[in-house]
């Protein structure tokens, strides 16, 4: 419709018709400059320098129309999504028209303007790109970060459960000639053990890296009332433990911890004019709920989720629950996960 209206409008314009079938042929390709941006810019950018040379062979000035200004998407797509090599073809494609302008007698200023034009279009391609890239980068990290903390809470879990099949294994065996029933006894330990182990290998092993990780012992959730904070420096930190606590995997005690100070730690630094963040962990019939808020200004709206969220995120998924974060019913922002009890169903 622009170039219908432009066409009508210019009373200047040189091979009118041409001039908006062109536009309008043109606007066709825009849906496929992500998938293929190399052939989007070939085909854009030739038909223009083919129109160029007819126009410098007759001795004509073409200018063609100003709606066609949205081939500056091309640039921006060439460099966006093309390989290099795509890239480097397609520059090499848009340098064509502006040596034909400049063969046409134009002034300087306008080929240097429009070279800007272009190359301006091109860098703010290359800029969303390595934006993207280094976030990707960033948010593998974090990824890889965490299951490194979930292989070491691995580690610990098994390690307790073998040491305690190991001991009772021992045990058996040396009673098992004089006192029969606590051989059974000790053998029925060694069953609920491995049980418990072979649980906890299935809910993760799946997920975690091969690389080796530090093996150090990690906290739970009886750590987290060490997190609260009474200073008299706002935010101050409250912290309330509800239910029966004690009976955790140890994997999702850990990750209780985790998630809890990583929201604490999210609430501090971004919750503007927060005096208390609120920190609940209730223990349900099979589940283990978390909720921390604050009474803070919250985020920007419509802000991307921080690589905190994320990690925290990946962590839940891989035990098999749920994490919900986002503005509180009245002020602040409110971060809640629901854990099973005894990890994530095998």
């Amino acid at each position: 419709m622009a170039a219908a209206v432009e066409t009508a409008a210019r009373p200047d314009l040189t091979w009118r018709p041409l001039s908006l079938v062109v536009v309008v042929a043109l606007a066709f390709t825009l849906p496929w400059r992500r998938t293929q941006p190399f052939l989007v810019v070939a085909i854009a950018f030739g038909t223009v320098s083919v129109i160029d040379v007819v126009a410098l062979v007759r001795d004509i000035r073409w200018e063609g129309l100003d709606s066609g200004v949205f081939l500056l998407l091309l640039p921006y797509a060439l460099t966006r999504w093309g390989s290099g090599r795509e890239v480097a073809g397609g520059l090499a494609v848009l340098v064509v028209p502006l040596a034909l302008t400049a063969a046409g007698g134009e002034p300087a200023g306008d080929i240097v303007g429009g070279a800007v034009v272009l190359s301006l279009a091109a860098a703010l391609g290359a800029g969303a790109r390595y934006q993207h890239v280094y976030r990707q980068q960033q948010l593998d990290g974090m990824r890889s970060r965490e299951r490194e903390q979930l292989a070491r809470e691995l580690h610990d879990t098994v390690a307790h459960h073998v040491s305690a099949i190991a001991i009772q294994a021992q045990a058996g065996r040396a009673v098992a000639a004089t006192r029969p029933g606590a051989a059974t006894d000790a053998l029925t330990v060694i069953e609920e053990e491995a049980s418990r182990t072979l649980e906890e290998m299935r809910s993760m092993v799946g997920a975690l890296r091969q690389d080796h990780a530090d093996l150090a012992p990690q906290q739970g959730v009886g750590d987290i009332e060490r997190l609260a904070r009474s200073s008299g420096y706002d935010p101050q930190i409250e912290v309330d433990l509800a239910g029966d606590l004690t009976d955790l995997r140890p994997s999702v005690d850990a990750a209780v911890y985790r998630l809890a100070q990583e929201a604490i730690t999210n609430a501090v630094r971004h919750a503007r004019m927060a005096t208390v963040v609120r920190v609940r962990v209730c223990a349900e019939h099979d589940h283990v709920r978390l909720t921390v808020d604050d009474d803070g200004q919250g985020t920007v709206a419509g802000a991307a989720p921080g690589f905190g969220l994320v990690g925290m995120a990946e962590r839940v998924k891989l035990l098999g629950g749920t994490l919900e974060a986002g503005p509180g019913t009245g002020r602040g922002w409110t971060v809640t996960a629901v854990l099973p009890r005894h990890g994530a169903t095998p």
